[in-house]
């Protein structure tokens, strides 16, 4: 009987380090899966449910004020449009109305934010707009 006994040296640091790490990994896929799954039946439950009713957003372009207007239905965004656009808006950022119709035709289509698409020379001129129009939006949400 000849044994030769296996000698294991475990460093308790490397130990402590694992289980730290290991503990980490774990916390952050458990708060990966709440935050996906929350946020999925927020967006589900809000979806296609709106106070019927014309909704304005003020905005001021070069101490020029514009009023951004969306109507709504229950289920449906139904016209997103300025009013009260100043001639001298339309000549000094071109631009904006052209965007405003294309977003615009892209919202009603497809009763989203999320999908609508730009070139990437007017993405300021697309943020702005969305961001003002999602504020809007905000106000017409019905509350659950």
């Amino acid at each position: 009987m000849n044994s030769n006994p296996k000698i294991v040296v475990l460093h308790l640091k490397e130990l402590i380090y694992t289980a730290i790490f290991l503990s980490f990994a774990i916390l952050l896929m458990i708060l990966l899966i709440f935050m996906f799954k929350n946020n999925n039946k927020k967006k589900e439950e809000a979806l296609g449910t709106y106070k019927p009713g014309v909704y304005t957003k003020a905005l001021s372009i070069n101490q020029s004020p514009i009023e951004l207007q969306i109507t709504v239905d229950k289920d449906n965004i139904n016209a997103v449009e300025f009013k009260n656009i100043d001639d001298s808006i339309s000549v000094m950022y071109p631009l904006m109305i052209s965007s405003m119709e294309d977003i615009s035709k892209q919202i009603v289509d497809s009763q989203s934010l999320d999908s609508i698409t730009y070139s990437g020379d007017c993405k300021y001129t697309y943020s702005t707009l969305i961001s003002n129009i999602r504020s809007a939006l905000e106000k017409a949400a019905a509350d659950s």
